[in-house]
């Protein structure tokens, strides 16, 4: 295994933040790591966690962000690593590949709609939305907290993270955003307890599993679909349907980790049309040169 540390110099994801620390091997990482974890300046995920601050300085460096950098946006929440919405922001905006970003909150009291709409260099744009409604259905917007302190500003950070992972999956790695995370339920133990009425309980699991598989099965398809795209047209069809936008959706809230699944393999092959494209660019046609044995004029 190499000790060079991993870095997106040159590459399509440029650092946003300049900083003139910058390990250049393992052994300066774990030096870094450790004088980090016990400064009393970092997070307290990371206070103490020399390890916790290698990875998350390796994930950061990924993204194209400093190593301090790494530690204040990076937040491991319910053992997930996330990144919070501002990084998030800034990350796709500072790609050569991000034409625009657009917020707005359309509507009013429990009408109001969040709308982010996130557009590609010479692509159209991709729009997410999360809505009051949405959150209710969640079961969010009764929830204490920032969804009572800051409604609208939760709503926004909702419909960012899904607009900026459908438009920038390459960019982002996909993570996603911590506020998204602080809402995702904690996996418990199994511990079951007895039920009033068997039957009933059963009826519940059934219908919960059902709709579960149901979507497990669809992501499948979605997932084929994906991996037979012939063309970037192809993949933004197959991404940008509304069938795929609420399945995705769906799974983000009810099967988090398959829905990071499903981004990497639209990442990956977002990422081969990429290399293809590249493949496909002419070569400069080399000039003709004259046999030695022939007088070249003096104009050619």
């Amino acid at each position: 295994m190499s000790n060079e540390i991993v870095t997106t110099q040159g590459q399509s994801t440029p650092s946003i933040y300049a900083s003139p620390l910058q390990p250049r091997n393992f052994g300066e990482l774990m030096e870094f790591a450790k004088i980090a974890a016990g400064s009393g300046m970092v997070p307290r995920d990371y206070a103490g966690k020399p390890q916790a601050v290698v990875i998350a300085c390796q994930m950061g460096a990924e993204l194209g962000l400093a190593p301090m950098q790494s530690l204040q946006n990076i937040a491991v929440i319910n053992g997930r690593p996330s990144v919070w919405g501002d990084a998030l922001l800034a990350l796709v905006r500072s790609s050569p590949i991000c034409d625009d970003v657009v917020e707005v909150i359309e509507g009013s009291g429990d009408n109001r709609v969040a709308i982010c709409t996130a557009t590609r260099k010479g692509k159209k744009p991709v729009v997410g939305r999360f809505s009051v409604k949405d959150a209710q259905n969640a079961g969010l917007w009764t929830k204490p907290g920032p969804w009572k302190q800051y409604p609208e500003r939760m709503l926004q950070m909702r419909a960012r993270g899904f607009a900026l992972r459908d438009a920038f999956p390459d960019v982002l790695r996909g993570l996603i955003t911590a506020e998204e995370a602080q809402d995702m339920a904690i996996e418990a133990p199994f511990n079951p307890k007895p039920d009033a009425d068997p039957r009933q309980s059963k009826k519940k699991a059934a219908a919960n599993v059902s709709l579960d598989e149901r979507a497990r099965e669809s992501a499948d398809r979605f997932v084929a679909d994906v991996k037979a795209a012939s063309s970037e047209d192809d993949l933004e069809k197959i991404t940008g349907g509304d069938k795929a936008v609420k399945l995705r959706n769906y799974l983000r809230e009810k099967l988090p980790d398959l829905a990071v699944d499903v981004d990497k393999v639209v990442q990956e092959k977002l990422a081969s049309f990429e290399v293809e494209r590249t493949k496909e660019q002419p070569k400069p046609a080399k000039k003709a040169e004259a046999p030695d044995d022939l007088e070249v004029p003096p104009w050619v």
